[in-house]
């Protein structure tokens, strides 16, 4: 079979090298894609591909069209909204991510906003420890559990809110599980923010949510933009100058929330994945997963059933 791997964020040389190593020992043939600057040279790259491994590039309808032999396209990472999965389901292509294995460089990258945040961004002026301080998790995925752990090695109290996941898998997670997401944010310091960009979740971390939150509080999304009413926090931190805002998205309003200065900080793009471990995690995972659907039939990690 012909695997494609198309990053236009490419991944690291070692993690390329482990990724064929994997494809090319269960027999197929690998053509790489990396660092391209124009839609026709992907749509190009994807009409005799067999299977398909991608980072963070968009697989829009237009590209799934033509690829009339893909039957597999594995997104390494954990978030697969960049894929057209309804689409790609209409034309039995299998969708799937690789869950885990980028969970422990984003939630140490959540403790690094963190410690950055409270000691009020290194600027000189003195600021507060997480010790003893209420950690809210929303979310307990793969990432809130690794966040959990870490917070612990802190001191924190952390709690944490998952409307598909048990209180008792809360709680043998490391954290003490909240009846609702507004309890969270009521109840702590602190609140990380896991939860994925859907329908229900678009915009609903909003002015009246935020508000709710203590006074010094901090807000931390390594999630996606998409989930944060950028208006409603916009306005709540004209109103509320205690509350700061850390983001590994840069918000479409970036130069508004900027004028808080001392109380908002984003990277300029998305980090939480940018680890050599993680690299390489996720993009051998996708390999085995591609070679496992081919060898047995193995759709374990699909996400358009």
């Amino acid at each position: 079979m012909k695997v494609l791997i198309a990053t236009e964020k490419p991944f690291a040389a070692a993690a390329v090298d482990g990724i064929k190593a994997e494809l090319e020992s269960a027999g197929h043939d690998v053509i790489l894609l990396e660092k391209y600057t124009d839609k026709a040279q992907l749509l190009d790259a994807v009409k005799d591909a067999d299977a398909m491994i991608v980072r963070s590039d968009k697989i829009s309808a237009d590209v799934l069209d033509v690829a009339n032999n893909m039957k597999i396209i594995v997104r390494a990472g954990a978030g697969y909204d960049s894929i057209d999965t309804e689409f790609a389901k209409q034309k039995n292509i299998v969708v799937e991510n690789t869950p885990g294995q980028n969970a422990n460089a984003v939630a140490e990258l959540v403790f690094g906003m963190l410690v950055f945040a409270v000691r009020s961004f290194y600027n000189g002026k003195s600021g507060t420890e997480l010790k003893g301080k209420k950690l809210g998790i929303l979310a307990f995925g793969n990432v809130g559990r690794n966040v959990a752990r870490i917070a612990t090695g802190f001191g924190m109290d952390v709690y944490a809110y998952d409307a598909y996941c048990s209180k008792e898998a809360i709680e043998n997670g490391g954290a003490k599980a909240v009846d609702s997401s507004d309890d969270l944010f009521k109840l702590c310091d602190v609140v990380s923010l896991h939860i994925p960009a859907t329908a229900e979740t678009k915009g609903s971390i909003n002015y009246d949510v935020v508000s709710m939150m203590k006074k010094g509080a901090v807000l931390v999304n390594t999630a996606r933009k998409e989930i944060v009413d950028e208006d409603g926090l916009l306005k709540l931190m004209s109103e509320r100058e205690d509350i700061k805002y850390v983001s590994d998205i840069k918000p479409d309003k970036d130069a508004e929330f900027a004028k808080f200065e001392g109380r908002y900080f984003s990277t300029p793009k998305k980090m939480g994945a940018q680890t050599a471990e993680a690299n390489t995690n996720a993009g051998i995972a996708a390999a085995r997963q591609i070679n496992a659907f081919f060898a047995t039939g193995d759709t374990k990690f699909q996400v358009n059933k």
